[in-house]
């Protein structure tokens, strides 16, 4: 199998977009190839299967919208209050909306793992290490809200990211808005 890291990563790169623009029915390694514009047979010499191929999405969509240290060192710098919080949950809407197609990828991989118990075992702990991330900044920084408080505020936010992806229930509302209603409501006035 070959390891060259730069042709993995287009090839990542391209099935989320395919992902994204397709449905997990439209991701294939065909597809893949011709969205990375590399000759055809490009895509299964590195992803042998379309499980793998899923596999290796699933990991590779949350290198893409992970947090900058820069970010969580400028917000774990300022005064543990409610604020930041809700700064925090806007940081985590501004990365997952700043390339949209990742997230309509990610919520794709989610569904195609409630049929696939393969790519369940590999989303379910990347999921679930993100969320333990989340936790941790706000436990260490001894920001307001426990880690049940963090799970609705994952489970709220995740329904605001789908409702903003896909057909607003009401497009006139401002995001930023709603974070911070979202938030102070879920968490509640701790200051």
């Amino acid at each position: 199998m070959p390891t060259n890291p730069t042709r993995r990563k287009k090839l990542a790169d391209a099935g989320l977009r395919v992902l994204a623009q397709s449905g997990a029915r439209g991701l294939t390694h065909r597809a893949v190839d011709a969205e990375a514009d590399v000759p055809d047979g490009t895509c299964s010499n590195y992803f042998g299967s379309r499980d793998e191929l899923l596999g290796a999405l699933a990991e590779h969509v949350y290198v893409r919208i992970g947090p900058t240290p820069d970010r969580l060192q400028e917000l774990a710098g300022r005064p543990p209050t409610l604020d930041v919080l809700v700064d925090y949950i806007r940081y985590i809407v501004e990365r997952t909306t700043a390339s949209p197609e990742l997230t309509v990828a990610l919520f794709e991989l989610r569904l195609e793992a409630r049929r696939r118990p393969g790519l369940a075992a590999i989303l379910g702990p990347t999921l679930q290490s993100a969320f333990a991330d989340d936790v941790a900044f706000n436990r260490e920084r001894g920001l307001p809200g426990s880690s049940t408080e963090i799970a609705l505020l994952h489970y709220a936010i995740d329904g605001l990211l789908f409702d903003r992806l896909t057909v607003p229930l009401a497009p006139n509302l401002d995001v930023d808005s709603l974070v911070d209603l979202i938030v102070r409501r879920l968490v509640g006035p701790v200051e």
